[in-house]
């Protein structure tokens, strides 16, 4: 297991708010792995909650492209952040231990999903992607982790949707050098709090890698949800 520093070193064993109850879905996802070579499985359906936390549940994702909202994807590899794995470089650790920054768990849910989507380069979370997960967090599913300086500047945070012992990370951003690797130290945090087994982050990055992702075969990708999100 990863040695974290002081004050991530340690958290008591806490019970996670049980999310609101679901109506069924009503659609059925395909089968993953007869999905397309870019890991598209479908097109079409709603962002219901019900519907999405079904396709996390299934191992699928929205994804929008263009104009093209309702579009759902399962790639192989998928990418994971090892509960057991996470890199804390020696400068990352000298910025914890400074206590410049500190972090909360579902204190500005709805800015940081704004902050996400405000991307020079452009985004896939369109509004409806937007309102979407606000409402999965409105009822319990979606959680966010927040990374403020001393003076209560949000400067960095990270989203994701919580199914049973899943937690599928969405889109992080940081205003202040370090700001989303530490979220991302606090949501390791959080997964020991809470008992989480399996920290989805869909597509490595240098950025990922450089905090210990790692990807993994879809077929082995797939088994580990069918534990983790019941």
């Amino acid at each position: 297991m990863a040695l974290l520093p002081p004050p991530f070193s340690l958290y008591p064993i806490r019970v996670p708010r049980l999310p609101e109850p679901l109506p069924p879905c009503p659609y059925r996802f395909p089968d993953p792995r007869t999905a397309d070579a870019d890991g598209l499985v479908a097109e079409g359906g709603d962002l219901e909650p019900s519907t999405i936390v079904a396709a996390y549940r299934a191992g699928i994702f929205p994804w929008p492209h263009g104009d093209r909202e309702l579009l759902w994807f399962s790639p192989d590899p998928r990418a994971i952040l090892p509960i057991d794995g996470l890199h804390v470089s020696r400068r990352l650790a000298r910025t914890l231990r400074s206590a410049r920054f500190h972090t909360t768990v579902d204190t500005a849910f709805r800015e940081v999903i704004v902050a996400c989507a405000e991307r020079p380069e452009g985004t896939w979370i369109t509004p409806g992607m937007m309102a979407a997960y606000i409402r999965l967090h409105d009822l319990g599913w979606a959680h966010s982790i927040e990374t403020w300086t001393d003076d209560g500047t949000l400067v960095g945070g990270l989203y994701g949707l919580r199914v049973g012992r899943l937690f599928g990370a969405e889109s992080m951003f940081h205003r202040a050098t370090d700001a989303s690797k530490i979220a991302m130290v606090r949501l390791i945090g959080w997964a020991l709090e809470t008992g989480l087994a399996l920290i989805d982050v869909q597509m490595l990055t240098p950025h990922l890698a450089s905090m210990g992702a790692v990807e993994l075969a879809r077929e082995e990708y797939l088994r580990l949800v069918a534990e983790a999100a019941r």
